[in-house]
């Protein structure tokens, strides 16, 4: 009898030391297979990325494989880095992100709450914008990143806007936690053709979008219907267009597209 419980003790003892080996062992491979599958994971992000942009520019064939979207991307979209401060255009050498920019106060700006009208709190000093091309190399358009919080979720989009600064050729909203079959009819291939030929601006250069409770009239050349049931949803989309078509957002880059910047290519 005496001798039953040190045996009791080194089962126990042992049992820790297996589970304590067998942890150690999963934590290297799971650590392993994510230092293996990063750059996957950042190539697969860079690709969702590349088919969004050419699917707002109305670019994007469902049945192109992956080579053919780089393709595509490479010969018809030039990505550009636009200084907010400036409203001017500066090559991109692939390094900006967003997420790091936002997090210094030397790459991005607090925003008070009198202008804060997207809900974001700050903004990167610098986006990346993207100029699409024609098969004659001159650009056609210009695709837009926005985002702003909308029920449930800070919603991100790309906006197509006309070389003439002031007319959308589409909309896409790629990431978003808004209620399906409400908000989440941001994504709704239906609701974003509403966007097509709409004006952004009005013969001002003010911002003139509107998302229309109970459904814009046929002949508004400003007015997206809403979305069913999902006011405040709607007031979102509202609200990030006009933060973005603003003084704090692209308005002033768009002011200098509509007086010709981007008229020679």
């Amino acid at each position: 009898m005496a001798n039953d419980k040190p045996k009791n003790n080194d089962s126990i003892g042992r049992t820790f030391i297996v589970v304590f080996v067998l942890c150690l062992v999963c934590s290297i491979v799971v650590a392993g297979s994510a230092v293996g599958l990063k750059s996957q994971q950042q190539e697969q992000k860079l690709l969702d990325k590349q088919r969004n942009i050419l699917d707002v520019a109305g670019l994007l064939n469902p049945q192109m494989s992956a080579d053919e979207v780089k393709e595509a991307f490479k010969r018809r979209i030039k990505t550009e880095l636009l200084n907010l401060e400036t409203a001017t255009l500066e090559s991109s050498q692939g390094k900006f992100n967003l997420n790091d920019a936002l997090r210094s106060d030397d790459t991005s700006i607090a925003l008070p709450p009198e202008k804060d009208l997207a809900k974001i709190r700050r903004r990167a000093n610098m986006a990346e914008v993207y100029l699409v091309k024609n098969e004659q190399g001159k650009t056609r358009e210009i695709v837009l990143p926005i985002y702003g919080s909308g029920l449930w979720s800070v919603m991100y989009a790309f906006i197509s806007v006309d070389v003439d600064g002031k007319t959308a050729r589409g909309i896409t909203y790629y990431s978003h936690g808004e209620t399906p079959g409400l908000g989440g009819e941001v994504d709704n291939p239906q609701w974003r053709k509403k966007w097509i030929g709409k004006k952004l601006y009005n013969d001002e250069g003010n911002p003139a979008i509107k998302i229309v409770r109970g459904g814009a009239a046929a002949d508004d050349s400003y007015g997206v219907d809403g979305l069913s049931g999902a006011t405040l949803t709607s007031a979102g989309v509202q609200n990030m267009f006009n933060f973005w078509l603003g003084d704090n957002g692209f308005g002033p880059f768009l002011k200098k597209v509509r007086e010709g910047a981007l008229k020679d290519g």
